[in-house]
């Protein structure tokens, strides 16, 4: 694995006899795209938190199969996975994660299912942008919303001819033999409506423990998707804080209060504005507005994490996937000795 691009130390793989918590970025870039011209690209979103002898995958973005595999992850050994929100570039990998990990992630299980947690069914679809000149037609109508048991029971059903070939000629188990979908349920009193209250001020929440993680959520801000998370490992050996795409937000912050690490998404708007400079279609001026509304800059990133007291920021879902490192730079002065940008596959220690 490479070590990370970053603009004030090095950092080094934790020792391979007996690993201290630590994570693995298996893609770094955001967004529904491939961003070519980059050598080498970076994959889709996607993080491995490794502690002890398990790992717990957070979002599955573009080549997160792959990366898996190249990053050397004990693929008997996951602990269970976890979706910040339900956009493209977190989930697309979920497909081949789900079935061609029957022929790789099966081991001796004895019968229990590897978890798979992320949001709920949204209930209603999102408002229409006011940009739009005609209304739009919703995709899937008679479901337009599903949850990750929804999608996970979708990619089921849209493979179904793939899996009853293997099921039933070569004995295989399916998905959901190995997958378990859950569901997150939110707290019944804070406030929240997919529409008129997606973000509200609350605290964090526990989802998951085991005998060597504990994963809290808090809802963050993604219009228009809702719910949409960030979660916080804790273990006995540090604690990371994942943002999920947000634009800057207190919850973040609460989130992340004290965390040893910090990985926060990152957009360039100067990108932005190159990119729908003189943009002719309402559509692309609403791609616009979503972006301004939705994500943060690298500013917003690092008085996020000044803000939290943590330990180090890393930089992940980098947008544009195949921007220079020098577009992020500037987070070297704001946060001099503690902010990384790391590349595909780099490892970073919870606490260095």
């Amino acid at each position: 694995m490479s070590s990370p691009t970053e603009f004030t130390s090095t950092e080094s793989a934790p020792n391979a006899s007996a690993p201290a918590p630590h994570i693995v970025t298996l893609g770094t870039a955001g967004g529904p795209r491939w961003w070519m011209g980059r050598d080498p690209a970076r994959a889709g979103i996607s993080t491995a938190v490794v502690v002890g002898d398990r790992w717990y995958l957070v979002d599955v973005g573009y080549g997160s199969g792959r990366q898996i595999g190249q990053a050397g992850l004990d693929l008997d050994r996951p602990g269970g996975a976890f979706i910040t929100h339900l956009h493209s570039d977190h989930t697309i990998d979920l497909p081949s994660v789900m079935i061609f990990g029957l022929y790789e992630l099966l081991g001796e299980r004895g019968g229990t299912r590897i978890p798979v947690y992320g949001p709920g069914d949204r209930g209603m679809l999102p408002p229409v942008s006011p940009r739009a000149i005609t209304p739009p037609r919703p995709a899937a109508p008679e479901n337009p919303t599903p949850g990750v048991t929804g999608l996970m029971e979708g990619i089921v059903a849209a493979y179904a001819t793939d899996l009853n070939d293997r099921i039933m000629d070569s004995l295989r188990p399916g998905p959901l033999q190995l997958f378990e979908p859950r569901d997150i349920a939110l707290p019944e009193d804070i406030g929240y409506h997919p529409n008129e209250n997606p973000t509200p001020t609350m605290e964090p929440f526990t989802i998951f423990e085991d005998d060597l993680v504990k994963v809290t959520a808090i809802l963050v801000a993604h219009p228009p998707i809702a719910p949409a998370f960030a979660f916080r490992f804790d273990t006995a050996g540090g604690s990371v804080t994942i943002s999920g795409d947000t634009c800057e937000h207190a919850n973040t912050a609460r989130l992340a209060q004290g965390s040893d690490l910090l990985l926060h998404e990152a957009i360039d708007f100067d990108w932005v504005e190159e990119t729908y400079e003189g943009a002719p279609t309402e559509g692309a001026l609403a791609a616009r507005d979503h972006h301004y509304k939705s994500h943060t800059s690298v500013q917003g990133a690092c008085s996020i994490a000044d803000q939290a007291g943590v330990g180090r920021l890393a930089l992940h879902h980098i947008v544009p996937g195949h921007a220079d490192d020098s577009v992020w730079a500037v987070g070297n002065d704001l946060l001099p000795g503690r902010f990384l940008v790391p590349n595909d596959l780099d490892v970073l220690p919870l606490r260095p």
